[in-house]
C-alpha cells in the first residue's frame, strides 16, 4: 500500500524521494486506463471518509467536534508543506475532511465541482497519508493503526459477501 509505505519512511525519517519507488510509481500510473484511474480516486476518497468517520467516533466519545479537532490541524500540516500542497489546492482538500468528517460522501462531495485535475492528485495522496498518520497518533501512537483499520474492514466486507 503506497499510504502505508509513506508512511513507515516518515517514521523510519526516509523523507527524501526514492528514485526507484518514485519510477515504479510513475510506471503503475501510466499503466492505468480512466476506469482503473476513476476507482483509484474513488478508493483515496474512500480511505478519507474511513479515516475521518474513525476519528469522528474517537472525538464524539470525548464531546469533541472532529471538524474542529481534526481540520485545523490537518490545513495547518498542509500550509507547512508548500511543494506538495500548493495554496490554491488547500481548500479542496479541506472541504473533502470536512464533508468527510460530516458524515458525507467524499466522492459526491466532490462531483458537484467536476473532475479532479492533476494539481490535486499528489495533494490528495499526500492527504490520505497525513490522515493515517493523525488517525496512528490519535490510537496512542500505534504506526501500524490506520492500516489496520482499512485492512479489518476489507476484511469484515469479504466475510459478509
Amino acid at each position: 500500500m503506497v499510504i502505508d509505505s509513506r508512511l513507515k519512511a516518515i517514521y523510519d525519517g526516509r523523507t527524501g524521494a526514492d528514485p526507484e519507488r518514485q519510477r515504479m510509481l510513475d510506471e503503475f500510473a501510466a499503466s492505468l486506463g480512466p476506469a482503473e484511474f476513476a476507482e483509484l480516486l474513488d478508493g483515496a476518497c474512500t480511505l478519507v471518509y474511513m479515516y475521518m468517520s474513525w476519528m469522528r467516533t474517537v472525538c464524539e466519545e470525548h464531546d469533541k467536534d472532529v471538524v474542529e479537532h481534526v481540520v485545523p490541524t490537518l490545513v495547518t500540516t498542509m500550509r507547512m508543506m508548500p511543494r506538495t500542497f500548493s495554496p490554491e489546492v488547500v481548500p479542496t482538500m479541506a472541504g473533502l475532511l470536512i464533508a468527510a468528517g460530516s458524515g458525507l460522501s467524499p466522492n459526491l462531495w466532490r462531483a458537484q465541482y467536476g473532475p479532479w485535475t492533476d494539481a490535486e492528485m499528489n495533494p490528495l495522496e499526500a492527504m490520505v497519508a497525513l490522515l493515517a498518520e493523525h488517525v496512528n497518533r490519535m490510537s496512542g501512537g500505534d504506526h501500524d493503526f490506520a492500516t489496520r483499520l482499512i485492512t479489518d474492514a476489507l476484511s469484515r466486507a469479504e466475510e459478509e459477501e
